[in-house]
């Protein structure tokens, strides 16, 4: 909001320390919390300490050349407009603003940037979020919500931070999980499929389930269910051979089922606004995969053990020099030929480096596969990728029931689409008993907003390094620190400004001009006070790839504008010219609560 004076200053501390022979030093500035007076202060330590490194200075301490260098900046800069005063205090310069000329400035930055309102400079680094991947021939349940969720909101995050993006997503489309599908229901379901797009995903997940009791192993079996089920097994294997070996039936049975997986995950990326750039297929990798191993073996990078009946492996620790393990040896390619998950996550790098040009990489996956990351990036940066060192593996707990874990397997899941649907009708209940007055066709649509963003919120208000008890009721609770509480803020921001608009016969958007020349309540200066953070937390979490900091914020900024709201007449104010610039400031509370909510992937409705 300030930037201008910012940068004057700045650029005077850089001819102050030229006419010093002072080595330049990036200035970092930080917000100091109100008190009487907004303002920013910025750290000499550093500079004093690269002083001393590089022989010059006056050889006193560091903190103390440090305070020594902020005095007589402070006298060199002088005064600078719109700055009330500034203070030298130990190594800190403090430069502060004129109080209702911040607030101004504030609350203009924010009507004036609308949705654009916290975005930050264009960097120069590509940024690929790799997220919403379940297998198909499944169906997509709340733990695949979890990671589509955290993945969507951190695409958005780093993307309004600066960062071009892409969106990509990398379906496990093979496997002996898929061939166990395709081989029951060519079996004993074809042709038998039901016509919805989530019946017919739902519809697969139930024969995994199924085909899962046939092929174990169970107490009390006799002869004849031990060779049934081994003839089984063995028709499921020959499907898999077959699929490997090419055979134009199998495979056009894998692709017609794998389609109807995909046509419900993409109807489910849809209510959820999520639209994914890139789609990666495990399947297409496979090949690919094989000759990365030839090129590893050549470079000495992995070490053949075929011909002694071995794998192929990778030392990684002894590679990387390290003395105490860390990697462990991994192996790239079995002794009878086939890849792993590793191996053709290595061939979907080289792909994202060298055909998306690439910088960072984020991979939204599990916390169970963190070694397994950790050995991917290990591995890419021996093979000689620089991005290897921006590669980040977001992980996120289990998701997991009251009574215990699920499991596709065991048919131990919660599906998403049936959570969001009871979720929706839950606040159209909700809605007939407290809002009734509510014009019909306006109702569904709220309904999907406020279920949609209860479900997204309580995904994304908790650390995503922490498992997560799902309990539907808890979700769906419209008390606390959920979605529809910071909801209901924006909510209530809207009604104050569309009573005034109707009341003055405005048209939508309208909002009057004022200056903030008045003393301002203790509550509109901690709404000022969490409308000037948006920014810098949104940098922050892009660069510490948590979504969850903004989730925390825009519970606090809703809380205080509760706060405001129950405490602070703005209608009813006694003084016009306050009234209006008390509109101003619901006006960029509502827009910046907007703004924080659509990086989490929630839109608030305009009226509950």
């Amino acid at each position: 909001m300030f930037e201008l004076e910012q940068q004057a200053i700045e650029s005077k501390i850089k001819t102050f320390c030229a006419e010093n022979d002072i080595p330049e030093t990036e200035l970092r500035w930080a917000p100091i919390p109100f008190s009487g007076e907004w303002g920013i202060s910025v750290s000499f330590f550093q500079m004093a300490a690269n002083e001393a490194k590089a022989g010059k200075g006056s050889g006193v301490p560091v903190p103390l050349r440090a305070a020594e260098i902020a005095v007589k900046v402070k006298e060199y800069i002088g005064s600078i407009p719109n700055i009330s005063h500034i203070d030298a205090v130990k190594a800190y310069l403090n430069l502060y603003f004129s109080t209702l000329e911040y607030a101004a400035r504030v609350v203009n930055a924010v009507l004036d940037g609308g949705a654009h309102f916290g975005v930050g400079s264009r960097k120069n680094e590509r940024v690929m979020v790799e997220y919403a991947q379940p297998n198909t021939h499944h169906s997509f349940h709340i733990g695949h919500a979890r990671n589509t969720m955290l993945g969507e909101s951190l695409a958005r995050i780093v993307e309004f931070a600066g960062y071009e993006t892409i969106r990509a997503s990398y379906p496990g489309d093979i496997g002996l999980g898929v061939i166990t599908v395709i081989w029951a229901y060519d079996k004993f379901y074809r042709g038998k499929e039901p016509q919805g797009i989530h019946e017919r995903g739902q519809w697969l997940a139930n024969i995994y389930v199924e085909a899962t009791r046939l092929l174990e192993k169970k107490e009390g079996e006799t002869d004849e269910d031990i060779a049934r089920r081994e003839a089984y097994d063995l028709e499921r294997r020959e499907i898999y051979r077959k699929w490997d070996a090419g055979d134009p039936e199998v495979r056009k049975l894998w692709l017609e089922t794998r389609e109807w997986s995909l046509q419900e995950l993409r109807d489910i990326l849809d209510m959820l606004s999520t639209k994914i750039d890139v789609w990666f297929y495990e399947s297409e990798v496979d090949e690919p995969s094989k000759a990365i191993v030839d090129e590893l073996i050549a470079r000495d990078i992995a070490t053949d053990e075929r011909p002694n009946g071995g794998a192929v492996i990778v030392k990684i620790d002894e590679k990387l020099g390290l003395t105490k393990e860390k990697y462990r040896t991994n192996v790239i390619l079995r002794s009878d030929g086939t890849s792993l998950y590793l191996t053709k996550d290595l061939a979907l790098a080289k792909v994202k480096f060298e055909q998306y040009h690439v910088d960072r990489s984020i991979y939204v996956i599990d916390v169970r596969q963190s070694l397994h990351m950790q050995q991917t990036f290990a591995i890419l940066k021996l093979w000689g990728f620089p991005q290897s060192e921006k590669c980040y593996h977001l992980s996120y707990g289990y998701v997991s029931l009251p009574e215990g874990a699920m499991s596709a397997r065991r048919g131990r899941v919660v599906l998403f689409k049936e959570v969001y649907d009871e979720a929706v009708q839950r606040v159209l209940n909700v809605i007939a008993e407290k809002n009734p007055g509510m014009a019909e066709a306006e109702r569904a649509g709220v309904a999907r907003k406020i279920g949609l963003g209860a479900l997204t919120y309580s995904m994304l208000c908790v650390d995503n390094n922490k498992d997560i008890v799902f309990d539907v009721n808890e979700a769906l609770s419209f008390d606390g620190r959920t979605g529809p509480y910071i909801q209901n803020a924006y909510v209530r921001a809207n009604s104050i400004l569309k009573k005034y608009r109707n009341e003055n016969n405005l048209p939508e958007g309208e909002v009057p001009t004022a200056a903030f020349n008045y003393v301002l309540t203790n509550h509109e200066i901690e709404l000022i006070e969490q409308i000037t953070r948006f920014p810098a937390l949104v940098q922050q979490s892009a660069s510490e790839y948590r979504p969850m900091i903004i989730a925390a914020y825009v519970y606090d900024l809703a809380n205080t504008f509760h706060s405001f709201y129950h405490a602070v007449p703005v209608l009813q104010a006694d003084d016009k010219s306050v009234s209006f610039a008390r509109l101003r400031l619901v006006a960029a509370a509502k827009q910046t609560i907007a703004n924080a909510l659509a990086l989490l992937g929630i839109t608030a409705p305009e009226v509950m």
